[in-house]
Formats: structure tokens, sequence, C-alpha cells
């Protein structure tokens, strides 16, 4: 065989496993993006997010005990525990090469191997935390921000119900929530600091400028800092959860309380239901690449694929 006879051969060869090789990573990736319209994770379900691999991550509270709460690895169809040893574990975000979970005073970060480590805890805030409940990645790429709730133990009436707009109850309702900034580091600061528009706020997004948004739980708006200064973009969103904006400018925010998600303008002036009827819209995953929701419902122990 002569020598050009045999590079070409070496050149046929390496080109045909070169595609192979592509159309098997083509078939994972799919395998990963197809995912059945309701997954059933465990209970109490609260946020999820893309993680390693391009798998989803849910954090899972289960029942009341300490360390009884875990993190769940989605991969298709198939669900196993990533990580265990939580308490109660509420928002997830993944950055740096880290998935990071708040958990009630604490922010832990988990490796690729379901190592957990804590990042901050209850001293290293400048300020005393009550519940820390939502986490979103920084556009920096070197940070995370997280929501501590402030009173959320005084939000509601004997029968359950978030105290009526204009009632006593509701005027004397504290305005201690706020938003900080963690960078990988741990260092820890103010993001927003307490303010009455967001007495109570939960969900917490980064938009497509790098600019904080805010789903407030008590009232129901949801709020953008622009310039340093918060903003109503919408409200009616009473029992507001997860906020978060895809390219186009457009927001997403679920209520809790609701148990629906909405996509609302960029102007935000008019909105549309994307999924509704579920027992509690919790802390969505935007996959804005594949025009969806994936919406945990915490009371039913489900994770819910919307279209939009």
């Amino acid at each position: 065989m002569s020598a050009t006879n045999n590079r070409f051969l070496q050149f046929a060869s390496a080109a045909v496993f070169s595609a192979f090789a592509s159309a098997a990573v083509l078939v994972a990736d799919h395998h990963k993006s197809v995912l059945p319209d309701v997954i059933e994770v465990g209970q109490r379900p609260e946020s999820i997010t893309k993680g390693f691999d391009g798998d989803f991550f849910v954090t899972v509270m289960n029942g009341k005990e300490a360390g009884d709460g875990v993190i769940k690895r989605i991969h298709g169809s198939e669900v196993t525990v990533f990580a265990r040893g939580f308490d109660e574990p509420k928002g997830i975000c993944f950055v740096g090469g880290f998935l990071f979970a708040t958990d009630l005073n604490k922010v832990r970060r988990i490796d690729k191997k379901g190592k957990v480590t804590i990042l901050a805890e209850g001293n290293d805030f400048p300020k005393v935390v009550s519940y820390l409940n939502d986490a979103a990645a920084g556009s920096d790429g070197k940070s995370i921000y997280i929501t501590d709730m402030g009173a959320n133990t005084k939000m509601h009436g004997p029968n359950g119900k978030l105290w009526p707009f204009g009632s006593e109850e509701a005027r004397a309702f504290p305005s201690i929530g706020r938003v900080y900034r963690i960078g990988l580091d741990g260092k820890v600061s103010i993001a927003i600091d307490a303010n009455p528009l967001m007495p109570c706020p939960n969900g917490v997004g980064v938009g497509k400028d790098g600019q904080l948004m805010v789903g407030a739980f008590f009232t129901g708006n949801l709020l953008e800092l622009r310039d340093g200064e918060l903003i109503v973009v919408a409200d009616s969103f009473r029992g507001a959860d997860a906020v978060e904006q895809d390219s186009e400018g457009n927001y997403f925010v679920s209520s809790w309380k609701q148990g629906r998600a909405w996509k609302v303008a960029a102007d935000g002036k008019s909105s549309q239901v994307v999924i509704d009827g579920l027992l509690s819209a919790a802390d969505f995953y935007l996959d804005e690449a594949n025009s969806r929701l994936l919406v945990p419902d915490m009371l039913a122990g489900t994770v819910n694929v919307a279209k939009y």
C-alpha cells in the first residue's frame, strides 16, 4: 500500500471515529434534555437548577428532621440522590464549578462528587438572618445572591392565608428581609437592604443585563433593582417565589400560594400563564434553549415541565 493510500485511510478512519463520537454526544445531550412532563422527586422539593454535565439538580427537604434533606440529580427520567446531610435545603444555583444551596441560616457548597462544605453561615452575615431561601448565580461567575425572608413566620393569619392588604397585621408586618451577595471566597455583603416593597423577599434572579430581580412573597411584587433603586415591574403575584428573565427581556415569576407561573412582558404591562393547577409552584429553572420551565411542586413532590 502506498504512503498516500495509507494516509487517506488514516484520515478516513479518523473522520468516521469523529462522526461517531459527535453522534454519541448528541444522543447523550438529547437524552438529558428529554424529560417527562411530571417527575417524581420526593417529599417537599423546592428549587432546581442545571449543573454538572448538563443534568438538573433539585433540593428536596423531605421531613422535618435535622439532616434528612437531600439534593437529587435528574438525568432524563432517572432520579438519584446526589448529596445528603441538609436540614431544609431551599434555593440552589450553579456557578464556578460548584452547586450552592441555602439551608436555614447556612449556605452550603457541593462539589462534583457530592461532597458538602459550608460557604457561609450565621456569623458571617452583617445582619442577623432569619430564613435563607432562594439562590442565584452572579453574572460575574464569582458570586451568588441569596434572600433572607425576614419575618416569614408573621405573614399568615390563623387560617393559613396571607394577611389581607390594609389589615392591622399587614401594616405592622416588619420589613427586615434582605438580599445578600456572597463571593465564592465566602465574603458576605448586603446587595439589597430591607425595603417595604419586599418585606418578605423570596425569589432572587439575575437579569439579562446583570441586574437583580426579586419576587416578594407577601406583597406579590416583581421587583427589579435599577440604578440602586427598587422598582415594581409588575404585581398581583402574592406568594411570589422564583423570578427570572430571558434574553429578550421577558420576565417569569411563580407563586407558591397560587400554584402557577407566568411569563410577563418586558414592560411589565401584560402576562400569560405558563402553568397552572399546581399545589405549590416553587423555585423553577428557566430553560430558555428549550422554551420551558421546570417547576417544583413542593406539596406534590414533583417537578413539572411546562412549555411556553
